[in-house]
């Protein structure tokens, strides 16, 4: 299962500073369409932003929370949200009925939504920009790493690779994949199939597999698995810095 209702992000390991500004906006993409976002800015910036994608909840408070953490460490952070075509402006709470809308989201429209972003967050920055996401939000973040938007890298946490689709050949970014061990929604035969694609096509990655752990493990609830969300966070900087050119933290 993806992340509860009520789950909220592990701090970040990392804080250089506090969050100097913050706010819900409003963002129109090039088709026309209104969807909802929410951004962080550094105190201290680092040199990198993050293009943050949510899970199937879309932009629930977990991820404003989250470009809160970012920010500290250092990202300029926009958070969007994947349903504006189908359930409009509406907050994402417990009670937003994901499983209504998610089935409604098309590639095409995601990528449209997420070059708007990226030129919002743009206009506030110009550092390297990485697509990170969760679950659902981390395929796409992969994903968009093949969609010509200039992303210097992706992360994606308990991605899916069938929401990746046949997009190898196209990336033009290193990915890097944290994975839950004992993902229930993504066996390890899918990841090996989606890897040796990677490979066969000379794309760059990195992977790394926490084993024992559930899908959606990056919880600040989820006391087991702390050291995971504490290397995930490392992982993360490391590998922002390095495709940067900043110096890893």
């Amino acid at each position: 299962m993806c992340h509860p209702t009520d789950s909220r992000p592990p701090a970040a390991p990392v804080v250089t500073g506090t969050v100097a500004d913050e706010g819900r906006l409003e963002i129109t993409a090039a088709d026309g369409n209104r969807f909802n976002a929410f951004r962080a800015a550094p105190g201290v910036p680092n040199g990198r932003s993050i293009l943050l994608l949510p899970d199937r909840r879309g932009l629930h408070p977990f991820y404003e929370d989250l470009a809160r953490r970012f920010a500290e460490a250092g990202f300029h952070v926009i958070a969007f949200d994947l349903y504006g075509r189908s359930a409009g402006l509406s907050r994402r709470d417990a009670d937003f009925d994901w499983a209504t809308h998610m089935p409604l989201l098309e590639p095409a429209h995601v990528e449209t939504d997420a070059a708007a972003a990226l030129a919002k967050l743009r206009e506030w920055s110009g550092d390297p920009v990485f697509g990170v996401g969760f679950c659902l939000g981390g395929s796409y973040s992969w994903r968009l790493a093949a969609a010509g938007l200039g992303l210097a890298g992706a992360v994606g946490f308990y991605g899916v690779p069938r929401f990746f689709g046949d997009r190898a050949e196209q990336l033009t970014a290193p990915l890097l994949m944290l994975l839950a061990g004992e993902d229930v929604v993504t066996t390890h035969e899918e990841f090996a199939e989606f890897t040796g694609r990677l490979e066969r096509a000379g794309k760059e990655y990195e992977l790394k597999v926490y084993e024992g752990a559930p899908h959606s493990f990056f919880d600040d609830s989820a006391e087991d698995w702390s050291e995971a969300c504490t290397d995930a966070w490392h992982r993360l900087l490391a590998f922002t810095g390095v495709q940067a050119g900043a110096p890893a933290v």
